[in-house]
């Protein structure tokens, strides 16, 4: 079961996220999870930075949705900001909210990433879909209540064992 926590990467930031990179695993498709994975949670906008990186992904072909747990008002704005397909109050980390996104954005799980900041919501559920899962280091600002009592505790327990984990991959990359 430990395993199923383990990302596939391991990065410090969504903008470390290369297309080629994604191209040469045979990647199609990305599903991105949403606070402070590629938008702050106290933010109801999206930075340059990464509106830059899905332009970017696009160009290359990249099909990309989002999966959030959070309210439908504010994943659907920041979808239609970024144009691209949302699944809101998701109940990650259950499959059936992936499979969703699959479907909306036409990938089958095997050629698509899975991005997100939380272990036990983002990465447990994209492995149990069987996505290529990423992890990011959170983006500062606030968090919900829940996260910061509960998860991101035990995420340093994952964390502390991840870092000594052979196959996977930390850092910056091309």
């Amino acid at each position: 079961m430990l395993k199923k926590l383990y990302p596939r990467l391991y990065v410090s930031s969504v903008l470390e996220i290369r297309p080629s990179l994604l191209k040469n695993l045979g990647l199609k498709g990305v599903i991105f999870d949403l606070d402070n994975t590629i938008v702050r949670r106290d933010s109801l906008t999206v930075s340059p930075d990464v509106l830059q990186l899905v332009a970017e992904m696009r160009r290359e072909g990249f099909k990309m949705g989002i999966v959030s747990n959070n309210s439908r008002r504010r994943v659907e704005a920041i979808a239609a900001e970024m144009d691209m397909p949302a699944v809101s109050r998701a109940v990650k980390p259950f499959t059936g909210p992936f499979r969703r996104a699959l479907r909306l954005m036409g990938t089958g799980p095997q050629e698509t990433a899975l991005v997100g900041d939380q272990i036990f919501t983002d990465i447990l559920g994209g492995n149990m879909a069987g996505l290529y899962t990423i992890l990011v280091v959170p983006m500062q600002g606030k968090e919900f209540w829940g996260t910061k009592l509960i998860n991101r505790r035990l995420e340093k327990m994952v964390l502390a064992r991840l870092k000594k984990k052979p196959g996977v991959h930390h850092g910056k990359w091309d």
